[in-house]
């Protein structure tokens, strides 16, 4: 598979995605960045702006194995990995896998859970495996997990820990949609029907395992120079030197900027990154890996505000 192919082959899955959603291009763009970054996505957004029907169509989209979990107060990591059960007949225990073992998660409302069920994610997204009774059980090599979150402000939420958000390729904030998507909103959802059985869009899976794999490595062979690479660097230094940042960005935001910038090269039919890759990407990628600094937010500072000043203020290679 070449770079074209994988174009072409985002093209067709943001179309069929396109049956049932109306507008949501930018999260749409993002997701298959991060599908063919081999990452993890995060989607905030205020209730009904289709964060969760847009992760479901595009996991129809892809054709992939599907699993979804509603994150609740009373939610238990067993039931995120699974467990063994002792079965009396055989005297044996026998695994029950849980909804994580799939090709693409749908954490929904992720920060509705307390820490320690959050935390049940952190080794599979990562490893791609989980671990319970001393035994590790592998997942699928293009496992992915989309997840939703409500804004912090919204009552009953648990903010997700640092470790865990370092995990997510992009946070990405879902907006409402301008007035004339809403108008197509309601007139295209806004029927007799109240249905969400996204079967009734005919959205047909463009890929499988085996294509995803091919496209994966295609993205991994696109060329990344030694003046992007500095870029780069210089990019996430700047956020660790920067006195509105309590907190800057590691190591790992880095290598990670560098794979996305990789698979939005490829999403436009390059093998080679340029600098306006990493400028796209830079907010989604490193927006949830930075803190404020007191100071900053008694100022009304916003990080997105901040990293786009970085962007700006780093000298880009010619």
């Amino acid at each position: 598979m070449n770079v074209d192919e994988v174009k072409a082959l985002a093209s067709a899955i943001r179309e069929e995605v396109a049956k049932a959603i109306t507008g949501q291009r930018d999260t749409v763009d993002l997701m298959l960045t991060a599908l063919f970054a081999g990452g993890h996505i995060l989607l905030e957004g205020p209730p009904g702006t289709a964060k969760t029907m847009t992760a479901r169509c595009f996991a129809q989209a892809l054709g992939v194995v599907y699993g979804r979990i509603q994150f609740t107060p009373d939610l238990m990591p067993g039931d995120i990995v699974g467990a063994n059960i002792y079965n009396f007949q055989t005297g044996q225990f026998t695994l029950t896998r849980g909804p994580i073992f799939c090709d693409l998660l749908l954490a929904d409302e992720i920060n509705r859970t307390p820490p320690k069920t959050q935390a049940a994610l952190l080794e599979a997204m990562q490893e791609h495996a989980v671990t319970f009774d001393g035994t590790t059980h592998s997942l699928g090599k293009n496992f992915m997990v989309v997840a939703t979150q409500n804004p912090i402000e919204h009552q009953g939420v648990y903010p997700l820990p640092e470790a865990q958000l370092d995990r997510f390729l992009f946070k990405h904030r879902v907006s409402y949609p301008d007035a004339q998507e809403e108008r197509a909103i309601i007139i295209h959802h806004g029927g007799g029907s109240a249905s969400h059985n996204i079967e009734q869009y005919g959205i047909k899976a463009q890929t499988d395992r085996k294509t995803l794999e091919a496209a994966l490595a295609t993205v991994g062979a696109v060329t990344l120079v030694d003046d992007v690479v500095g870029y780069i660097a210089a990019l996430v230094r700047g956020t660790r030197e920067s006195p509105d940042l309590e907190v800057g960005a590691s190591p790992r935001a880095g290598a990670m900027l560098a794979r996305a910038a990789r698979a939005r090269a490829a999403l436009d039919g390059r093998n080679y990154v340029i600098p306006d890759d990493v400028k796209a990407l830079a907010v989604p990628a490193l927006r949830h890996r930075v803190i404020l600094s007191p100071a900053a937010q008694i100022d009304g500072r916003l990080v997105e505000q901040i990293v786009s000043d970085l962007v700006d203020q780093t000298e880009a290679p010619r």
